[in-house]
Formats: structure tokens, C-alpha cells, sequence
């Protein structure tokens, strides 16, 4: 950044980097000037903490009606897995012996949520400054976890079983075992109908929230594998084959690691740090070109910190002529205008560059480097 700001004796007020102390720097957290100059800890005035307060406000009533999903899903995954597991005890039914596996897995799971639902909300301290919204992640990669091994290795290991050892059902086993995935899928499908709404409810951005997603996912599967579960045992009442109900196991095994990979896939890369979507970037950029103080855009970051709170790094370039006390109050006007604009971001860092000079920099050391001037680098 060497001869990046046209004054030197400004280049702290003026860049929108985090000083020694972090997010208690001017600018360093979105902005931590408020409207009557005052600073709050992690910029929580100024660039559009305050203006975001409402949106995470609203964050916490959707939490809220999230929580209810997941509580209503773990208490349909609690009853089911009790009924399945004595059905499948009494009836010696591998597929059904799979099934409660697969609802002891959602059990667990859904605690996990549970627990990435309250854990997440904490708000950001010296250790941690930009919150804690990734442990939303963190909780839906163990729930993945626990689906690929709880439910879907078990449902593999009881198709197996069937293949080496049979099994054999009478009547009575056979019907008791339908007659308790039949209630099993009217149970799961309530609670999936109860997440769709909610996920309509959100709009196009439902199924950001991991919580929400996994509930989805864990009960579309729940009624994609109890209907595989009810026609290999049908199946196998028919045709005396337990062939049938070892292939239910088999699909709803493999239907469980795929979710599993599908979830786990995607909470990597949130926990890694994933930008926002392209449209979204293009529309902060177009934004900050739009600022008649702006001469460029050099670069532009961004990553989602968590469910509603996203990280912006600019390092942009002003038109000349401004001093210091313009310098500063620009800056302010447009993590503000960012804020507005798009309210997940509260995080918002500027980082005021001179392009001209920084590219005439880059010549230089270009031109005096060995492999421009042909001399062997090295001692």
C-alpha cells in the first residue's frame, strides 16, 4: 500500500482497516463513528449496525419460528423412532429395523439444530468479533455426520443381515410393521408440510438457513425412505422374497448418504467462507461505483459470517481533491449506504487506495525485478 494515500498524516482516518486493537478502530467493524460522532464497540453505530437492527430483529422471529420446526420435527422423530423400533423388533422387518435408525438419526440431529439455533445468536465479543453466526454451520456438519453414520451405514448393515440370514414374517409381523410406517409417513409428512410453509413463508431465501434446510431435507428423506420401507415389505409379503425388503434397506441407505454429502458439502463451504452469490457481489459493486466520490473500484470481498451478517472488504480509489475531513465523512455516507441497501451486511470495510500511483508502484518493481532486466536472482 506504499503511496496509497495522498496524505500521509491521514492514512489511518482515511483507510477503513482494522487498527492494533480490532473492531474498536475507527472504521475497522462497518464504521464505528455514530451519528453524533460516539463509538460503540464493533462498529455498532455508523456504518449500518444501527440500520440493520431491525433486519436482525426480524432474524430473531424467524429463529423463533424455525425453532418450532425443529421442535415439532424432533418430537414426530421421537415417537416414530420408538414405534418403528418395537415394529421392527416384533415383526423382524429389516426395512423397518433401517427406518428407526434413520428416525433416531433425525433425533439426534434435530438436537444438534436446536443447539446451533441458540448457540448462534451470541453476540460478538473481543475473542470472537465477528459473532458466532458459523456455528449454525458447525452444529448442521455433525447433523450431516450423524445422518451418513447413524442412518445410512445401519440401513446398509440391515440389508446385508437380510441377504446372509433371511427373515422371516408372519402375517401379523408384516401388518403391524405397515400399520406403523403408514402412521410413521403421515407423521413425517405433517412435519415436512410444516417446514415447506415456513420455507415459503421466507421467500426465495428459505433454504439459507442450514437449520431449515436440514429439517427439510431429514423429513423428505423420512418420506421417500418410509415409502421404500412400505413397498419392499409389501413386497416381500407378496413374493415371500427377502430380497425386496434387504434392496429397501439398500435405497433408503444410499438416499441417506447422499443427503449427507448434499448437507455436509454445503456446510464446508460455509465454514471454509463462501461469498455471496455473483448477483449480489455485482450489485455492492455497482453500488459503490455509483458514489460520485468513487473513481474506482479496485477489489471487492465479501463472505457470509452467518446466517444474516456478511463481511464487505473495498478497497476503492477517490476522485482527487478531497481532504481529510471529506475523506472521513464519505466513508461513513457509504458503509451507510451499503447497510441500507442490503442489511445483512455489518461488517464493512473501505479500503482508500490511490490506483494510479499503486499501478505506477507495480511498473517499477516490475521493470527492476531479474526476470526484466535478465539478471539471475539470488545471493
Amino acid at each position: 500500500m506504499d503511496g496509497a494515500d495522498r496524505d500521509p498524516s491521514t492514512r489511518q482516518r482515511r483507510s477503513g482497516e482494522a487498527g492494533p486493537d480490532g473492531p474498536n478502530e475507527p472504521h475497522a467493524s462497518g464504521g464505528s463513528h455514530g451519528p453524533n460522532g460516539s463509538e460503540g464497540p464493533g462498529g455498532s453505530q455508523g456504518s449500518g449496525r444501527s440500520d440493520s437492527s431491525d433486519g436482525a430483529g426480524g432474524s430473531g422471529g424467524a429463529d423463533g419460528r424455525t425453532k418450532v420446526t425443529v421442535i415439532v420435527a424432533l418430537g414426530a422423530n421421537l415417537v416414530i423412532a420408538v414405534a418403528k423400533a418395537v415394529g421392527g423388533l416384533i415383526s423382524g422387518s429389516p426395512a423397518l429395523l433401517s427406518e428407526a435408525a434413520h428416525s433416531v438419526a433425525d433425533s439426534l440431529n434435530e438436537v444438534f439444530l436446536l443447539a446451533a439455533l441458540r448457540r448462534s445468536r451470541r453476540p460478538a465479543d473481543r475473542r470472537h468479533p465477528f459473532g458466532y453466526g458459523k456455528e449454525r454451520f458447525f452444529w448442521s456438519l455433525l447433523a450431516a455426520v450423524g445422518i451418513f453414520v447413524m442412518g445410512g451405514c445401519f440401513s446398509f448393515f440391515q440389508g446385508f443381515e437380510a441377504l446372509r440370514n433371511g427373515a422371516e414374517e408372519s402375517f401379523g409381523g408384516y401388518m403391524t410393521g405397515i400399520a406403523v410406517l403408514v402412521v410413521a409417513l403421515l407423521a413425517e409428512g405433517a412435519s415436512l408440510l410444516r417446514a415447506l410453509f415456513q420455507v415459503r413463508g421466507k421467500g426465495g431465501d428459505g433454504l439459507r438457513d442450514p437449520a431449515l434446510r436440514t429439517v427439510v431435507a431429514e423429513d423428505g428423506t423420512a418420506v421417500l425412505g418410509v415409502s421404500l420401507a412400505i413397498i419392499g415389505m409389501v413386497l416381500h409379503m407378496v413374493t415371500g422374497q427377502v430380497v425386496w425388503e434387504a434392496c429397501a434397506s439398500f435405497a433408503i441407505g444410499l438416499l441417506l448418504v447422499c443427503i449427507a454429502f448434499w448437507l455436509g458439502s454445503d456446510a464446508r463451504e460455509q465454514l471454509i467462507g463462501r461469498a455471496v452469490d455473483e448477483e449480489q457481489s455485482g450489485r455492492i459493486r455497482e453500488l459503490l461505483k455509483a458514489q460520485p466520490e468513487i473513481d474506482s473500484v479496485e477489489a471487492l470481498l465479501t463472505m457470509e459470517l452467518g446466517l444474516d451478517s456478511t463481511l464487505v472488504a473495498a478497497r476503492i480509489d477517490l476522485v482527487p481533491g478531497l481532504d481529510s475531513e471529506e475523506v472521513e465523512e464519505v466513508a461513513v455516507r457509504i458503509k451507510r449506504s451499503v447497510a441500507h441497501t442490503f442489511p445483512g451486511t455489518d461488517q464493512i470495510f473501505l479500503d482508500v487506495t490511490d490506483a494510479r500511483a499503486a499501478r505506477a508502484a507495480a511498473g517499477r518493481d516490475a521493470v527492476g525485478s531479474p526476470a526484466a532486466t535478465g539478471e539471475r536472482g539470488g545471493a
